[in-house]
């Protein structure tokens, strides 16, 4: 039987000599130029040889045949006790949908070549490209031609007696009825996940089950609908979703659904480092051949347990021949083997805060941002002072010569002078590079001063949070632009205020290809997944909040990708990896200006007085209803060409070339370093607030 919308023939015709209307076509393609007879011995048992032929009009040949019973005797014979007669022909009375015939087409001449059903129903409505000969056993020959065509005309050339029906559409909810009618297994290979959820909702109306190999380390889902008729769709992995809004959603919008499909944490490094490329480098999902060789396999088998009745559940498993290729080991005679399982667990503790006056004035330096909220500082509180170190074991290979630690503890002091002006116990800060105990130390002597204007920004300090909101592109208004600039230079230090399109733009662009070559370099990549904390993570006083990232579903399923090292392994080694600086520069782009601290000097002293304008410029831009976030691109702290060889030896000359545009844009003059780059955000607040160590533990002398 065939359906076929477009009319390409996909079927054997079996002509026979004893019927007379056969005898005259037969003789018309003896008589047609071009039609070739192939009167090979038939091989069979005596008597089998009844005048049988098939026609196959896709290839004007005419192959003499045996009758089907002998002629599936001899096809199955080295089936024979694998599967034997009786589950031959037990089997024969199934019968199985395919959709999607690129991956498809490998299943379909699977399950026909082990003779695991009687008939197949095919559906697809692409047609053959050159792409697709790197995993279908299609030719050049069969280029546009549809794909279930090809597949139902290799099948024919298998077995010409061998039932196949052809949807030369894509499976919609027009089609659906039909395609589904009669079916007792339906093998889900389709790309579109509108089309997967589609499928599911139907077959679990009827009771059909449901089979679905995913070439990635040989995944296979099995949902059992005619056992569980109540089964969550995708094993529940989707949640509640409306098949009709799903249509309506952008590529990067199906992502987050796509990952929790594919178990993102599961995805070989090079798989999901494709994901990342595609759109890009990769027009679609990247397959091999053995890969999907893999996957019908393992749909044969459970088309075969399904169709003998033979116990399987609904669930999910990996037949990971890479994987398995690492455990090679010697044959044991013994055969003894040993397997083991890894896990972690923990739960997040909170710290409560003393509250002395002097303490109150240390809790307030703990509040002060720092890289990846690394808190780099130590304090120490006596009767004369209050000092913060800078703390060496707390560094990174992006605070360069402590750059970075030395803005933060310039922070600190900043706030510690608020706190001390609102206590009436601000006295003179000193700074001092080379300590014997510290890289830099920060004091502050105890006095009796009160500035008010420092007094007055106890409150916002205590308040002040980072915003990784996109935020939206408005302009800064020039009274704010003037006190952001004036507030700066009250701490020695100049802001150099971006607002101009263009120029955010080009900086958009820098900050995008170096956070490529943070992602692509492995110890920078290492240190910055380090950085992240997660809801159940088991030191979340310090580093970021994944929360707090602000990140959309599309963002949050791609974070599972780019956070694995194999994966940016792949995509360094590919020299790929462009959409890795997609979000920083969407995120840049939408800001409402760009703002960069210039200090006047190079020595750490210099950029703690840049962290001290920095959080001055910080809280007066959220007083000015405006949200901050910090961004560092590689070589914001790096001197010169040792300083970028230590952060990416690969990329050094690329992050040289990069650091010169920037302080183009910038203006930065000869001595003058940039203390931090933040984006000023016109957007809603925070999710949730950064977590800080305790008081208790970043005290170092005894009281």
């Amino acid at each position: 039987m065939n359906h076929s919308d477009d009319d390409e023939s996909c079927t054997a015709l079996i002509l026979d000599d004893d019927v007379a209307a056969d005898r005259e076509l037969l003789d018309r393609l003896r008589a047609a130029p071009g039609i070739v007879f192939r009167d090979r011995p038939v091989h069979g048992p005596p008597g089998t040889d009844d005048g049988r032929w098939a026609y196959y009009p896709w290839r004007n040949t005419v192959v003499r045949i045996s009758a089907p019973p002998a002629f599936r005797a001899a096809r199955f014979d080295r089936n024979r006790h694998l599967i034997t007669s009786s589950e031959q022909e037990r089997l024969a009375g199934q019968r199985v949908g395919v959709v999607g015939l690129s991956s498809g087409h490998a299943v379909a001449y699977c399950l026909a070549a082990q003779g695991l059903c009687g008939a197949l129903r095919l559906a697809d409505g692409d047609v053959m490209e050159l792409s697709n000969l790197n995993r279908v056993p299609a030719t050049v020959l069969d280029l546009g031609t549809n794909k279930a065509t090809v597949a139902a005309r290799r099948i024919a050339e298998l077995d010409p007696y061998f039932t196949v029906e052809v949807f030369a559409s894509d499976v919609t909810a027009e089609v659906l009825d039909r395609f589904l009618d009669g079916l007792d297994i339906v093998v889900d290979q389709a790309d579109s996940l509108d089309v997967k959820i589609l499928l599911r909702e139907a077959a679990r109306d009827r009771g059909i089950p449901v089979i679905m190999a995913t070439s990635d380390r040989g995944q296979l889902d099995v949902e059992r609908y005619d056992l569980e008729p109540l089964r969550p769709i995708m094993h529940g992995l989707l949640g509640d979703i409306d098949t009709s809004a799903l249509r309506g959603l952008s590529t990067l919008d199906k992502l987050p659904y796509l990952l929790r499909l594919l178990d993102a944490g599961g995805l070989s490094a090079r798989g999901a480092a494709s994901l990342v490329e595609v759109g890009r480098t990769l027009d679609g999902w990247p397959q091999l051949a053995g890969d999907i060789w893999v996957g019908a396999a393992a749909v044969a088998e459970a088309v075969r347990r399904i169709g003998l009745g033979e116990p399987l559940g609904s669930g999910r498993v990996k037949i990971d021949v890479a994987a398995a290729l690492d455990r090679i080991d010697q044959p044991r005679a013994d055969g003894d083997g040993s397997s083991g399982t890894e896990g972690v667990g923990a739960a997040p503790g909170d710290e409560g805060r003393d509250r002395h006056v002097t303490d109150v004035i240390a809790a307030a330096a703990v509040r002060a941002p720092s890289g990846g909220n690394s808190q780099p500082w130590r304090i120490v509180v006596n009767d004369r002072a209050i000092q913060i170190l800078l703390s060496a074991e707390e560094s990174s290979t992006m605070d360069v010569g402590f750059r970075a630690s030395a803005v933060a503890l310039g922070a600190a002091m900043f706030n510690v002078r608020v706190a001390a002006a609102g206590h009436a116990l601000l006295g003179p800060v000193t700074f001092e590079d080379g300590h014997p105990d510290t890289p830099l130390r920060a004091t502050m002597a105890w006095g009796t001063g009160s500035d008010p204007r420092l007094a007055a920004l106890y409150r916002p300090m205590l308040a002040r949070q980072t915003n990784r909101h996109r935020g939206d592109p408005v302009p800064i208004q020039p009274a704010v632009a003037a006190h952001l600039e004036s507030v700066t230079a009250a701490e020695g230090a100049r802001v150099r205020l971006i607002t101009d399109r263009r120029e955010i733009s080009e900086v958009a662009d820098i900050l995008a290809d170096t956070d490529r070559i943070r992602y692509l370099t492995p110890h920078l990549h290492a240190e910055m997944v380090s950085e992240l904390r997660w809801p159940a993570d088991p030191s979340p006083e310090t580093g970021i909040d994944v929360r707090g990232l602000e990140l959309d579903s599309g963002e949050q399923a791609a974070l599972q990708l780019v956070r694995r090292p194999d994966v940016m392994a792949e995509l360094a080694r590919w020299d790929a990896g462009a959409a890795l600086g997609d979000m920083i520069r969407q995120r840049a782009g939408a800001s409402a200006a760009l703002a960069v601290i210039i200090t006047g000097g190079t020595t750490l002293t210099d950029y703690a007085r840049g962290g001290m304008a920095l959080e001055a410029l910080w809280i007066a831009a959220e007083q000015s209803g405006l949200g901050v976030h910090p961004v560092s691109p590689v070589f914001l702290y790096a001197h010169d060409d040792d300083d970028l060889r230590a952060l990416s030896i690969t990329y050094a000359d690329r992050l040289r070339a990069l650091q010169r545009s920037f302080r183009d844009i910038v203006g930065t003059a000869v001595g003058e370093c940039e203390a931090l780059l933040v984006r000023l955000v016109a957007g809603p607040p925070p999710s949730v607030p950064a977590r800080r160590r305790s008081l208790s533990a970043t005290m170092w002398a005894p009281r």
